[in-house]
């Protein structure tokens, strides 16, 4: 007798508490001891989703209640992993549509939903961090249900079930006035709104494969769902495409199971099970994996094109090959031909000579993420500033637009809405948030939100909140002032001297420190005021045999404004680029000669 089985989907707006919901599901479930450490945020298991706090990469895990195995898949909430969400949405009957009970719906549950309806699954929607001070339940429910009727939701969908919870908490009700003692009210409402899988077992074996990793012991795994029939160990199958072609045929070495945070061996596979296969070595994301006798692809939603792209070429600075291992264009090229392979939300191609390639993504963050791995592997390269790409509609000129939704306190809503005016943005609502707060939601050009975010924090002294989704594309905008800043850019070769930068303290803002390694054209600062200005950040102190009395000034240096890679990859303009090593991160500009740089400005090729 088969399993009671129900497979669901989590998702929601970023910080809105998903991962932490699902960490207390595991507990409860009894998948640990009593006396078992385990870390917060279980699902969350790379190290750069542990220091930035949010999911990078979707993730099936397995618990059981009740005699029910209950398959949850723990999306990223951000609007640039949005390609994850997309795929893993095939491998669930069901969602939960989780909401933060103080901001509501935002920008990205408004994406993630569309999708989930789209593809006519059954929503439940919980209500979190209700024990919020500034909480508002009630009003929250409204404005989730306008969101579904907004995105024409079925009548079915319509009829979705409300409860309220505190995942950090690790209870669910409900009733807001009914006791919070677990999580048992949410496990039930699973097992009974959400349909089991209607997926045919007596049918010819098929799988569509929605995720890809590698593992150092069983090579190349594809993660999906069994759509039909069953497998077993060592059977044959082979891999159809989009276009029905045989990508490959093979054995099926390990069928793998997900169980808490474990992936477990298992004989036999079936339908609506969620599994992990290896054996392929060439299949990938999107494609069938089927018995022989099948030869019709199963159906899988085309990925929303990327937005933005950056260009990534090899290291060619003085200080190229000093301080990581990986700095041939072959190897960056392998490294992302790979991450292309895996990540069907980014675009890979290159230039004529094969020594700069352009990727192209959903945003800042997630180049940035790809980048920031990468540096962590070994490599040193250098990337350009982040541009978006353009599409031709009717002739015309069409550029990515992105809804952003503010939050922030009255008194700073004024300088917001100044700025975004001048980033070509469209103010398209402006209302009372309470507790002294604004919303403000705009309509705005993608290239113009490059290097707002640090500008938006300034504005609002680091207490506004921003969130941005892709919108739609419209017609070019026209032309948006850049930085308006010039940079010092440093004339010489060698360590910087604390002497030079306290003379050079009144020209502008210091990106470096006393001991830095510079070089000839790379930005040491930012000049105060719209032209670049070389300076020496290695001149010392004249000394002489003459001893001076009591002229010596006690030098005294400003801390030097330290920036992220993301922070550098939005603050650089056309004709600079960023060095990206494993230990440093550097500005500098595309052509370091002073004179190659004249002729590239009089010629008009930065």
């Amino acid at each position: 007798m088969r399993e009671e089985l129900r497979n669901i989907a989590i998702i929601a707006h970023v910080d809105h508490g998903k991962t932490t919901l699902i960490d207390s599901i595991m507990k409860q479930s009894g998948m640990f001891r009593e006396n078992q450490q385990v870390d917060e945020r279980i699902m969350d298991s790379g190290d750069l989703e542990k220091e930035r706090g949010i999911t990078i990469l979707a993730k099936p895990t397995s618990v059981r209640w009740r005699d029910v195995r209950i398959n949850i898949i723990d999306t990223p909430g951000h609007a640039d992993f949005g390609g994850e969400v997309e795929r893993v949405l095939h491998m669930a009957d069901g969602v939960i549509l989780l909401t933060d009970a103080a901001e509501g719906p935002m920008p990205q549950t408004k994406f993630v939903l569309g999708k989930a309806l789209a593809l006519g699954l059954r929503p439940m929607v919980i209500i979190n961090k209700v024990d919020k001070p500034d909480g508002r339940p009630e009003e929250v429910v409204d404005e989730v249900f306008d969101l579904f009727v907004a995105l024409d939701a079925d009548d079915a969908q319509l009829d979705f079930p409300i409860l309220y919870a505190s995942g950090r908490d690790g209870w669910c009700v409900k009733e807001l006035g009914d006791a919070r003692a677990s999580l048992d009210p949410l496990l039930e409402t699973i097992t009974q709104h959400v349909p089991p899988p209607q997926a045919p077992i007596d049918a010819p074996f098929a799988m569509l494969a929605t995720l890809l990793d590698s593992d150092q012991f069983l090579g190349r795994c594809l993660t999906g769902r069994v759509m039909q029939g069953r497998i077993s160990v060592n059977d044959s199958v082979r891999a159809l495409n989009l276009d029905s072609k045989v990508v490959e045929s093979g054995r099926l070495t390990k069928l793998l199971r997900f169980e808490g945070t474990e992936r477990v061996p298992t004989d036999e596979v079936s339908a609506g099970d969620i599994v992990c296969i290896a054996g392929l070595s060439k299949a990938s994301v999107s494609d069938t994996i089927a018995s022989p006798e099948v030869s019709e692809p199963l159906a899988s939603t085309p990925i929303d094109p990327p937005t933005m792209s950056v260009t990534i070429s090899v290291n060619d600075s003085p200080l190229a090959g000093t301080e990581g291992k990986k700095v041939t264009s072959t190897m960056i090229r392998q490294r992302l031909l790979a991450e292309a392979e895996v990540n069907v939300a980014i675009t890979f191609s290159e230039s004529e000579n094969r020594d700069a390639f352009e990727i192209g993504g959903r945003g800042e963050l997630q180049l940035g993420v790809l980048i920031e791995t990468m540096r962590r592997e070994g490599f040193e390269l250098t990337v350009s500033r982040p541009k978006v790409l353009f599409r031709m509609i009717d002739g015309q000129r069409h550029e990515p637009m992105e809804e952003i939704i503010i939050d922030v306190d009255a008194d700073y809503a004024s300088p917001v809405i100044d700025t975004l005016n001048q980033r070509k943005a469209e103010m398209v609502d402006m209302r009372n948030a309470g507790s002294g707060k604004t919303r403000l939601v705009f309509l705005a050009p993608s290239r113009g939100l490059i290097g707002y975010q640090g500008r938006f924090l300034t504005e609002t002294r680091g207490t506004g909140v921003l969130n941005r989704v892709f919108h739609s594309y419209a017609p070019y905008k026209g032309d948006i002032s850049g930085r308006r800043n010039g940079a010092l850019v440093s004339t010489e070769t060698g360590q910087v001297v604390a002497y030079a930068l306290f003379n050079l303290q009144d020209r502008g803002v210091m990106f470096v420190s006393p001991q830095d390694k510079v070089y000839e054209g790379m930005v040491v600062g930012e000049h105060n005021r719209d032209n670049d200005l070389g300076v020496n950040v290695l001149k010392g102190k004249k000394l002489s045999n003459v001893r001076a009395s009591g002229t010596d000034d006690a030098i005294l240096l400003t801390p030097p404004r330290r920036l992220t890679l993301e922070d550098m990859m939005a603050y650089i303009n056309p004709d600079e680029l960023v060095e990206v090593t494993p230990v440093s991160l550097r500005l500098r500009k595309r052509y370091l000669d002073p004179h190659e740089r004249k002729r590239a400005a009089r010629t008009g090729t930065e």
